[in-house]
């Protein structure tokens, strides 16, 4: 990931709505989650108030939709939030990994 997509990425995150709809959906896994369910999960976002957020996430690349009959699906792009943690640690540590342990760890997924 270069600069300027991290950036929009960045920018795409810094709103509450979409960051909790991020944080949902990377925990509905590759299966992801139809956009009435995200809003039920968000206490009743408005559809055109969801579809904003949503298209939003979409265009950074951090979420993707699909069709399931009437139902569109929406999921976590895994390669591009990778992607942005990668950028943020790229130059982490300047040879002292003890400096990343704490963040390594953290990452690890205990599923």
């Amino acid at each position: 990931m270069n600069e300027p997509e991290a950036l929009g990425a960045f920018a795409a995150l810094s709103q509450e709505t979409r960051l909790r709809v991020v944080r949902l959906l990377v925990q509905a896994g590759p299966e992801g989650m139809a956009a009435g369910a995200i809003g039920e999960a968000l206490g009743g976002a408005t559809t055109s108030r969801l579809s904003f957020h949503l298209t939003h996430l979409e265009h950074a690349g951090l979420i993707q939709s699909r069709r399931e009959g009437r139902f569109i699906i929406y999921s976590a792009v895994f390669p591009t939030l990778a992607g942005l943690i990668e950028f943020l640690m790229r130059d982490c540590c300047d040879g002292h990994p003890e400096i990343c342990a704490p963040v390594a760890a953290a990452l690890s997924c205990s599923c």
